[in-house]
């Protein structure tokens, strides 16, 4: 039997926390805003990534660079979910792709860099796949929390002064669809595998000097266009159940509730989209009492929300990147 990993202590939550705010600051600077040495904090990164699955990805602002993200339910046969699930995972346009309780249906989000591909997807392979039952794409609308809006977690392990001294500059409200070239295209590959990667490595990738590159990592930046993330397993943080709400909402408190799921400690994820939910959610509790709690207590509670569909999360394959085994 697996023994559970050791719990996290301060200095671990603060730590994530502060790769949060910049998951690519050095560690000689986090150290000086955590009253340590970059040595502790390479050494508790290090363990980090054993013990709670600690990962610094680069991720893309899709609506950045005027991409559309779909939310999708794909419901299959028990046999093919895990197979399904994997498959979709390889895919560059995929994310957060989810094995639902059940083991009948697998929910990703897809976020085609076409129309072309996203008909071909969603009118055409996904539907003759076989021993796909059902596909329902739901069009995300609207973000209230996750994405680059998720970075800064809800852990509050860092003071007011520690998230000032690690806090970037905001990126412009709204600067314009971004383009990328092949460049671009080319610095981004190692940055979704490692958002930590070394300018000397993304130097080899690109074939750019390292000053070029550090110039051009820094447009994406500013830009809004690239952000990082620092992924780590749920259980980790005492969230040992994951799972999906699908709300329908009186569009008049349509914005509130989703406001009011964002400021929610349990979400890791809120928006507004297309079709018979007004409004999807991921969340993380303790345990089934706790998300029985959050769901007939926090939930239930906020005014216009009609129903509530839940559904438990049975495995994670795939945050933003995937990894064979992963």
């Amino acid at each position: 039997m697996t023994e559970p990993p050791p719990p996290l202590d301060t200095l671990d939550l603060e730590l994530i926390q502060a790769l949060q705010f910049d998951g690519r600051a050095p560690f000689r600077r986090i150290g000086a805003v955590l009253g340590v040495s970059d040595q502790t904090v390479a050494r508790r990164y290090r363990r980090l990534r054993d013990t709670a699955g600690l990962r610094i990805v680069g991720a893309l602002d899709e609506s950045r660079l005027g991409r559309t993200t779909w939310i999708l339910r794909l419901g299959c046969t028990p046999d093919t979910a895990g197979q399904l699930a994997t498959a979709l995972a390889r895919r560059p346009d995929t994310a957060y792709v989810d094995l639902l309780a059940g083991g009948t249906e697998v929910m990703c989000a897809m976020r085609p860099r076409s129309r072309r591909e996203q008909d071909e997807l969603l009118l055409g392979q996904l539907r003759r796949t076989p021993r796909v039952l059902s596909v329902a794409a739901h069009c995300l609308l609207h973000m209230f929390y996750g994405g680059p809006l998720g970075r800064l977690d809800k852990i509050q392990a860092l003071t007011a002064d520690q998230q000032e001294a690690l806090r970037r500059a905001p990126a412009p409200a709204d600067p314009g669809p971004v383009v990328l070239d092949a460049l671009d295209e080319a610095l981004l590959a190692p940055l979704r595998r490692d958002g930590r990667t070394p300018l000397g490595e993304l130097r080899a990738a690109t074939g750019q000097s390292e000053s070029a590159v550090g110039r051009r990592l820094e447009r994406l930046r500013a830009s809004g266009v690239l952000y990082f993330e620092a992924q780590h397993r749920l259980a980790s943080l005492g969230q040992g159940v994951g799972a999906m709400l699908w709300l329908r909402v009186a569009p008049s408190a349509l914005a509130d509730v989703g406001r009011a799921l964002a400021a929610q400690r349990e979400v890791r994820f809120a928006a507004a989209i297309t079709g018979p939910a007004d409004l999807v959610a991921a969340v993380g509790c303790a345990d089934t009492e706790a998300f029985y709690r959050y769901l007939s207590g926090t939930v239930g509670a906020l005014p216009g929300v009609r129903t509530v569909e839940t559904a438990l999360t049975l495995r994670t394959v795939k945050q933003l990147t995937w990894e064979p085994g992963g």
